[in-house]
């Protein structure tokens, strides 16, 4: 029996890695700020999304002759679920990558005295279909908690974590090995891994507060 590793992929392109500069620097206006989430979020499902969406081959008819084409899968559900809030800034840049996959979100807030994350809204549906393509949108993965308990309400409602992707902007190495213990099947896509994860929950250097600095409050 094959071993199952969760996989990890920074994309090299460098759309990527300019707008993760722009995100990173603290002196980025909100609204500059907002933008390269959303710019990130778009490269990244962009390139989470090769060999994972479903396609069908289809004869079609051009202008001079009969040939066959590949289009998506439309019978296969799509599913983008980000976590709030934070995760709405990457939501509009993967919503035009997959302008026909149905939104579900959930919403998980801190408790800045146990670091532990609790849920305030949950619109997932009691059942997904067993083929459904799961992506979830979080800008970053620190201490793997949040991420940890929407991938637990999501397999309990029949999600495939093998179908599932995340995409955030930056990963911590606490927060990969939380997720590659319980779901070796998982892939994540982000900009960049940093090592540090500091005494209040913080990614260093990070971004920051990505869910502050995206609505400016």
């Amino acid at each position: 029996m094959t071993q199952q590793q969760l996989r990890i992929y920074v994309p090299p392109h460098p759309l990527i890695q300019h707008w993760l500069g722009v995100a990173r620097d603290v002196a980025t206006p909100s609204v500059l700020f907002r933008s390269a989430i959303t710019e990130l979020g778009r490269w990244l499902t962009y390139e989470a999304t090769r060999e994972w969406l479903p396609t069908q081959e289809i004869m079609v008819q051009s202008p001079l002759a009969a040939c066959p084409a590949t289009f998506i899968d439309s019978r296969i559900p799509v599913a983008v679920v980000p976590i709030l809030r934070a995760g709405l800034g990457l939501l509009e840049g993967s919503a035009g990558v997959l302008p026909l996959a149905s939104i579900y979100h959930v919403g998980l807030v801190r408790n800045e005295e146990t670091l532990e994350p609790v849920c305030y809204l949950n619109k997932l549906p009691e059942k997904f279909d067993p083929e459904t393509r799961v992506l979830i949108t979080e800008p970053m993965l620190a201490t793997g908690g949040s991420m940890m308990a929407v991938m637990a309400e999501l397999t309990q409602r029949g999600v495939d974590s093998s179908l599932t992707r995340i995409v955030c902007v930056v990963a911590a190495r606490m927060a990969l090995q939380k997720l590659g213990t319980v779901y070796p099947s998982l892939t994540i896509y982000t900009a960049t891994i940093d090592e540090v994860v500091n005494d209040q929950g913080y990614i260093v250097p990070g971004l920051g507060d990505a869910g502050d600095r995206i609505f400016g409050t």
